[in-house]
């Protein structure tokens, strides 16, 4: 079967699975993990191997960046101390727990394999955590905290991981030249994103509006800031999200709303297929790596796996309650600056720590042999105690996650929507204002009243919207559901009428288009 044939029937099963997630409301990461693992194990079928320069060159840029975008900047400032505590220091307490359970429990694994794996492991995946909590209610500032948290720990368990092998491989290590290091790769794949960003903006801005050349651009920024900072020994990870961030923050005063508009929606189809190909990857990958141990101890190699598992679930949750409470309990000014911590949402991020595809990919990246040319003969346990981590905290804790928000009895924070409509509202009375201060005299009043009352109607659609959001959930999924059918109704009309001659294509098109511009808008008013 062809490269082709298989990207073709891989997309074909994204598609396919996307649909059934939302009706079986599983994380779709989770549904396409365990659809790729079904499908690697039919018979007859060709294995598919899953290259680590493949993920780390092709899909890790995009998908990072697609979250760095999507981030408030102000949101990550405001929570930065947790971001950092568990982007670096429970990467790194993770990794050290691992490593000390991995050396006792596993006979004949060294200090040196046991922190490789330790770092390999460590870090949480960017996708699965925000997938996992979509759409259950959480709070903006525990999606900002995970989403955060995520951007930056890749970073630092992929530095953690090149000197743990380099450790493994050589059999030298120094604490503080790994320290040095440390500082320069993190702070120079940040100065390298922001400098590339801030390049970007500039070129955006010295030329012409164009939707289709500046889309493109979006997408070339992280592959150039990856490629670019990994070229000079630098974190392109950091690189890449520094350089979304920046240009998101900035992206009003760069792209027109013609290019916002096409960007978007070009960005969303491509992280969807992208995201969907690696999780389903994921899975397949089964085989292959049965295929490399020893199947006659394949169940002492699953309890290995089951309690490396367990260390790093539990590794995450004695970091999580400490870092909550104790810098509260022992800073005034952290007390002062920030909201206390709810113990229902320090368990929800306690508990969202699913591994995913940079931990398979960077597992897959161990040298098949050491400095003198031995066999690296831990390297196939590795992969495998590695994919039985995705796997545990995947199932275990993606699917769990749902049930646990609805006992701790978590509800939606609207005040968020609330202050978007006030907004709004000020917004639309404050132009208002304007015109009638400015415009009233110089325009005719045919012309005055038709741009007021654009904006009157804005206000009453807004206060609308503030009666709506007191309805409660089922009053709110009716209010929708018949909204849904009385659009339905009007296509079916414009259908009916375009076919019987009463009016033209190009007026069809028109009338869809003011449709399709409201339904989005109904779509908004859901999440």
């Amino acid at each position: 079967m062809s490269n082709l044939a298989v990207i073709i029937i891989l997309l074909t099963v994204v598609t396919a699975l996307a649909e059934v997630t939302d009706k079986i409301r599983i994380p779709y990461p989770i549904l396409l993990v365990l659809a790729g693992m079904g499908i690697g194990l039919i018979p007859g079928l060709p294995s598919v191997e899953l290259h680590p320069d493949i993920v780390f060159l092709i899909f890790l840029p995009p998908i990072l960046y697609a979250a760095a975008w999507t981030t408030s900047w102000p949101d990550f400032k405001r929570a930065k101390r947790p971001i950092t505590l568990l982007a670096i220091g429970c990467v790194i307490f993770t990794t050290c727990a691992v490593a000390v359970v991995a050396h006792y429990f596993i006979p004949h694994f060294s200090w040196a394999e046991a922190f490789v794996l330790g770092a390999i492991i460590s870090p949480p995946d960017a996708v699965a955590a925000t997938a996992a909590t979509k759409g259950l209610g959480v709070p903006k500032r525990v999606v900002t905290i995970l989403e955060g948290e995520s951007l930056v720990n890749d970073a630092t368990g992929l530095i953690a991981y090149r000197y743990a092998v380099a450790a493994v491989v050589t059999g030298v290590f120094s604490l503080s030249e790994a320290g040095i290091q440390f500082f320069y790769v993190a702070g120079g794949g940040i100065a390298f994103g922001l400098a590339l960003g801030f390049i970007f903006k500039w070129i955006h801005k010295i030329t012409p509006d164009n939707p289709t050349t500046d889309t493109t651009l979006t997408f070339l920024v992280p592959f150039i800031a990856y490629l670019g900072a990994e070229e000079f020994h630098m974190s392109g990870v950091l690189a890449v999200v520094a350089s979304g961030l920046y240009l998101s923050w900035n992206s009003s005063d760069i792209f027109s709303q013609r290019t916002r508009l096409q960007a978007n929606a070009t960005w969303d189809t491509v992280i969807f297929l992208l995201n969907g190909i690696i999780f389903i990857l994921i899975g397949l990958q089964l085989p292959v790596i049965l295929k490399d141990i020893d199947h006659s101890s394949l169940v002492k190699l699953i309890g290995y796996g089951a309690i490396v598992s367990l260390a790093v679930i539990v590794g995450r949750i004695i970091w999580v309650y400490p870092g909550a409470y104790l810098p509260r309990w022992l800073s005034k000014k952290v007390r002062e600056q920030e909201p206390d911590a709810d113990v229902r949402l320090v368990t929800v991020i306690a508990w969202s720590g699913m591994r995913g595809v940079v931990s398979l990919a960077a597992a897959l990246a161990l040298p098949l042999t050491l400095a003198d040319n031995q066999p690296f003969e831990n390297r196939s346990l590795i992969i495998f105690l590695t994919f039985c981590v995705i796997f545990s905290t995947l199932v275990i804790q993606g699917l769990s996650l749902r049930p646990i928000i609805k006992w701790l009895g978590i509800k939606p924070d609207d005040r968020e929507h609330q202050d978007e409509l006030d907004a709004r509202l000020k917004i639309a009375s404050a132009v208002i204002e304007k015109i009638e201060e400015e415009y009233s005299l110089s325009l005719s009043e045919d012309v005055l009243n038709q741009i007021k009352t654009k904006y009157e109607i804005r206000i009453q659609r807004v206060t609308k919207n503030k009666i709506r959001s007191r309805l409660d959930d089922a009053q709110l999924i009716e209010f929708h559901r018949i909204q849904e059918e009385l659009l339905k109704m009007e296509r079916q009309h414009i259908i009916t009428m375009r076919r019987s001659g009463k009016i033209s294509d190009e007026a069809l098109r028109k009338l869809e288009n003011e449709l399709d511009l409201e339904e989005a808008r109904l779509i908004l008013d859901k999440r």
